[in-house]
């Protein structure tokens, strides 16, 4: 369809294209590439994450829309985002405690008990800068037997049934739970079909890699930093920052 003839029209398909430019069609991948985060490894040094690419739809519509009414080229809006904090912030990130959450569990269920380990060590020592976006699954990674993820319980459809990987929800739910404390905001957040135990009702936070995933924004106004303490039958997350930033760190209220 040409610009001129139903303009509403051409728009709609103008979008449409843009979306499949972004985000892939058919099997092909599109501009947008979810970012991978900092971390600081056992020796205090920074394991380089990945930036996160994001071709801007509704900007690139807009500028379509422009150049078909009144000419002119046409530059894909992609934009690179890396990892927004000072990199001589990092050593001082675990200085002071801002937030922090425990769940408990049954330590002698040693197929849940890994899981839970697996996937709390692979969030461990995250750096989260400001206006950075953390994707639980891509932190974390498949939970599949590859990754030394076990068979264990988990909720499918309303029931509880066997699966490799089960108990990662404990750990993506304590790390709700102690972000929570924090002025962050939610990109994506889902609830179990049922009700679990180790946190309060509407407290969780379910996750399955390829699936839903549980993503925050940080907008406390300070880069922090994700540590994790496992212990036999308990899992405590706990968000810390610079000592320079403790003034300023936004709480939710």
């Amino acid at each position: 369809m040409e610009y001129g003839t139903n303009n509403e029209q051409y728009q709609k398909e103008i979008e449409k294209w843009a979306s499949e430019l972004a985000r892939g069609n058919d099997g092909q991948p599109g501009y947008d590439q979810r970012g991978s985060l900092d971390r600081i490894d056992a020796k205090g040094n920074i394991i380089k994450g990945k930036p996160r690419i994001i071709l801007e739809e509704a900007e690139l519509v807009a500028s379509v829309m422009n150049a078909s009414a009144e000419g002119g080229d046409v530059v894909l809006p992609v934009y690179t985002t890396e990892s927004n904090y000072e990199a001589e912030d990092a050593a001082h990130l675990g200085e002071v405690l801002v937030a922090s959450y425990t769940t408990h569990f049954d330590g002698g269920v040693a197929g849940r008990s890994k899981n839970i380990e697996l996937s709390a060590n692979a969030i461990n020592n995250v750096i989260v800068g400001v206006g950075d976006i953390f994707s639980f699954n891509t932190t974390v990674g498949p939970s599949d037997e590859a990754h030394g993820y076990q068979p264990a319980k988990e909720i499918v459809n309303k029931q509880l049934v066997m699966g490799i990987g089960g108990g990662i929800c404990q750990t993506s739910s304590t790390l709700f739970n102690a972000v929570d404390q924090l002025g962050v905001e939610y990109v994506e957040w889902h609830h179990h079909s049922l009700n679990i135990g180790y946190v309060p009702k509407g407290r969780d936070a379910t996750v399955s890699y390829g699936g839903k995933d549980f993503q925050f924004k940080n907008t406390s106004g300070a880069p922090v930093l994700v540590k994790t303490v496992y212990k036999r039958g308990s899992l405590t997350v706990e968000i810390r920052t610079a000592s320079k930033y403790k003034g300023s760190i936004k709480k939710r209220v």
